[in-house]
């Protein structure tokens, strides 16, 4: 058996690995862009993987890594869209560009960890592949679900300056750019790749989990 300390080094070892691996995966991302500008956000897999061998805090904290390098990325202009939202509407909006970064990324990996920790409670240890899916699809669910609150409240009226901004026609309806052009395409790429993976997700955690009980 490990001792105590022995696990809490193996945690931290496993939270900089995966940490690493979300710098190289947002990194890589910057170059999957749509028209939009926004980057595919590779990174939830291994925050969910974190976030369930680990738990929901270490999930959040792989989260807000996550949002740390948007916001990193959209300062230096490799997220064309984030850069927009901190350049073009004042300090006020700036700020909650962060926040709206920093939340949304720290709650997906909260949440999707939470919801792993009570369905496996609610199954008594069994059905881990249901628990791995529904956990897995809760990430993207609430990574979008927050960004589009944020783009609705901060910026709902900014809509057509976004647009030119990024170089496309506008549209006649700031909602659907919201909710269709912004988060459509990026939720559905998320979800399915979440869904694909989960029976690797299941693996790793079952191989991986072992270890760090032994």
């Amino acid at each position: 058996m490990r001792t105590s300390s022995q696990k809490k080094v193996l945690k931290l070892v496993q939270l900089a690995l995966l940490t690493a691996l979300i710098v190289v995966l947002q990194w890589f991302g910057s170059f999957l862009t749509g028209i939009t500008g926004l980057p595919m956000s590779l990174v939830l897999i291994p925050i969910v993987i974190g976030a369930f061998l680990l738990g929901p805090a270490e999930g959040a904290f792989l989260g807000i890594m996550f949002g740390i390098m948007t916001i990193v990325m959209g300062f230096s202009g490799m997220d064309a869209f984030t850069a927009i939202l901190f350049n073009n509407f004042g300090i006020g909006k700036c700020i909650a560009t962060v926040a709206i970064c920093l939340i949304k990324a720290g709650l997906a990996g909260f949440g999707a960890g939470a919801i792993y920790k009570l369905l496996n409670k609610v199954f008594n240890g069994k059905k881990i592949i249901l628990s791995t899916v529904l956990a897995s699809i809760s990430a993207p669910i609430i990574n979008t679900g927050i960004f589009v609150l944020g783009m609705l409240i901060f910026f709902f009226n900014d809509m057509g300056t976004i647009q030119n901004a990024l170089g496309i026609v506008e549209t006649s309806s700031s909602m659907y750019f919201i909710f269709i052009v912004l988060a459509g395409i990026n939720f559905i790429v998320e979800f399915l790749i979440n869904l694909i993976v989960s029976p690797a997700i299941v693996r790793i955690v079952a191989v991986v989990g072992k270890k760090l009980n032994k």
